[in-house]
């Protein structure tokens, strides 16, 4: 049986790790905004105390799925937290794409993780970007591409962005994707076939 939002609120506080998990995972799914003031707590005293990876991970995601906006400032300072887990850059990417965008279409955040040089919150922003179906404006589209230039067309960087590229236009774009659809990696051929044709395919947020 689901747990309910009092009982995912509990767990976030439990001694185990795995109940810690199960409880930031249904309230990422729940994507309730009232959770997120407990969700940064227990994010906090993650990173000071067991450092549970996956408990991070999903903490970081229910933010983002939570909206709650007033973690912000906490997850730029955490991008550049030395983590051994670099997965959870990646949720940071994704979260900081989906709290600190003042539009649908904003793509401030996506250029701060670019500027990083952390492959892992770019590619966590590139996530976003792509679920969310961001348009960004035209030269922030080039700096995207610029960025993946030098990359074989088989380098998984690729993977969100030929998916996030069906609603872009532009010779560069077309060029990008067609690159992509003739590469060996099937994950990254498949999207950017789709995405010529101008369609979104549907991925499951992890």
């Amino acid at each position: 049986m689901a747990l309910t939002f009092g009982e995912a609120i509990g767990r976030l506080a439990d001694r185990a790790a795995a109940r810690r998990q199960s409880g930031a995972k249904r309230l990422q799914k729940l994507a309730d905004p009232e959770a997120g003031p407990a969700l940064l707590e227990a994010l906090r005293r993650e990173i000071e105390g067991p450092r549970a990876w996956e408990t991070l991970y999903h903490l970081v995601m229910a933010l983002g799925a939570c909206d709650h906006r007033a973690a912000v400032p906490y997850l730029y300072e955490l991008a550049r937290h030395p983590l051994k887990a670099t997965t959870v850059y990646t949720a940071i990417g994704d979260a900081l794409v989906r709290l600190d965008s003042e539009d649908d279409n904003d793509s401030t955040p996506i250029l701060w993780c670019l500027n990083t040089g952390n492959d892992r919150l770019v590619d966590g922003a590139f996530r976003a970007m792509a679920i969310l179906r961001m348009v960004p404006d035209d030269k922030t589209i080039g700096r995207i591409l610029d960025f993946l230039a030098p990359r074989l067309p088989e380098d998984g960087l690729r993977f969100w962005p030929a998916v996030a590229a069906a609603g872009w236009q532009g010779p560069p774009v077309h060029a990008f994707l067609t690159t992509c659809a003739t590469g060996s990696r099937e994950d990254v051929a498949e999207a950017a076939a789709a995405s010529l044709t101008g369609k979104y395919k549907a991925y499951r947020h992890l």
